[in-house]
C-alpha cells in the first residue's frame, strides 16, 4: 500500500523512490488515461487528473484509480466566492482523492478548509504558476516578484491551515520555511536531465527538486509521451533514488 501525502510529510525520507512521483494524465479521453495507467504498471501509483481528462470523464475515471488503490491528485484549481469553494471541496472530498487544488488568495483558502472536513483530503494552495516569471507577473498588474509572491502567499496558506503548496522547484526553500516541517510541497517544472523544458520557465530535474525538500514531483510528458513510459518512470524513480537520505 503506498504511503499517504502526509506520511510522506512527517518523514521527509519516503523509503520507496517511487512515492514522490504523481504522474500527470493530460489526455483527451478516459481510455487513453486508461491504457496509460495499465502501461506504467508499478512504474507509479499517484496521478494527476487536470483540467482536460477532468472534464472529458476524469471525475469517473479518479473513483476508478481510487478503487484500484492508487493516489490521485485532482488539479482543478479552485477560485470563486468562499460559499462555492466550500461546496466544490466537499463535493471533491466525497471522491475518495488525496490531493486538490486551489488558489492561494486568502479567501479562497479560507472557503476551501471550511468544505475539507477531518477525511483524507489534503488542500494544496496554488501560488503562481510554473509558466510565469517576473515579467508575466508585471504584465499581469503585480508589483512583486514571483519569489516575493510565493513566499507572501504560502505564509498566508499556513494561517489558513492549508496542507501545502505548489510551487516551482526554485521556491522549495522559501515555502518551506514559510510552511515549517509538516507541510507539503508540490512541485510541477520537473525535467530530467537533458529533457526539454517545454512551456516551464522554472524546471529542476528530479533528483534535485526532492534535494531541495519537494515531497511530490508532477512529471508529464517525460513520462506520459516516452516510448516506454514505465521505463521512463522507473528512470526518474532511479534518479530520486540517489538523492533521499540513506536509512
Amino acid at each position: 500500500m503506498p504511503p499517504s501525502a502526509s506520511d510522506a510529510a512527517t518523514s521527509r525520507t519516503p523509503r520507496d523512490p517511487r512515492d514522490p512521483i504523481i504522474v500527470a494524465l493530460d489526455l483527451p479521453d478516459v481510455a487513453q488515461a486508461r491504457a496509460l495507467v495499465a502501461e506504467i504498471g508499478d512504474g507509479a501509483y499517484f496521478y494527476k487528473i487536470g483540467y482536460r481528462l477532468g472534464f472529458s470523464g476524469g471525475l469517473a475515471f479518479a473513483r476508478e484509480l481510487v478503487d484500484q488503490g492508487r493516489k490521485v491528485f485532482l488539479d482543478f484549481k479552485l477560485h470563486d466566492i468562499g460559499n462555492t469553494v466550500t461546496e466544490g471541496v466537499a463535493a471533491i472530498r466525497e471522491l475518495g482523492v488525496d490531493l486538490a487544488t486551489v488558489h492561494a488568495y486568502p479567501q479562497t483558502m479560507a472557503a476551501a478548509v471550511a468544505g475539507r472536513g477531518d477525511g483524507g483530503l489534503k488542500l494544496l494552495a496554488v501560488t503562481v504558476l510554473t509558466s510565469y516569471d517576473d515579467a508575466d507577473l508585471a504584465a499581469a498588474g503585480y508589483a512583486s516578484s514571483v519569489g516575493d509572491l510565493v513566499a507572501r502567499r504560502a505564509a498566508q496558506a499556513r494561517e489558513a491551515g492549508i496542507d501545502g503548496i505548489v510551487c516551482s522547484p526554485q521556491e522549495i526553500a522559501a515555502v518551506r520555511a514559510a510552511l515549517g516541517p509538516q507541510g507539503l510541497i508540490v512541485t510541477p517544472g520537473i525535467r530530467p536531465a537533458g529533457a526539454d523544458a517545454g512551456d516551464q520557465k522554472r524546471v529542476m530535474t528530479p533528483g534535485e527538486a526532492v534535494r531541495a525538500g519537494a515531497d511530490h514531483l508532477v512529471i508529464g510528458r517525460p513520462i506520459t509521451r516516452a516510448a516506454d513510459p514505465r521505463a521512463a518512470a522507473m528512470a526518474i524513480a532511479e534518479d530520486i533514488a540517489g538523492a533521499l537520505p540513506a536509512g
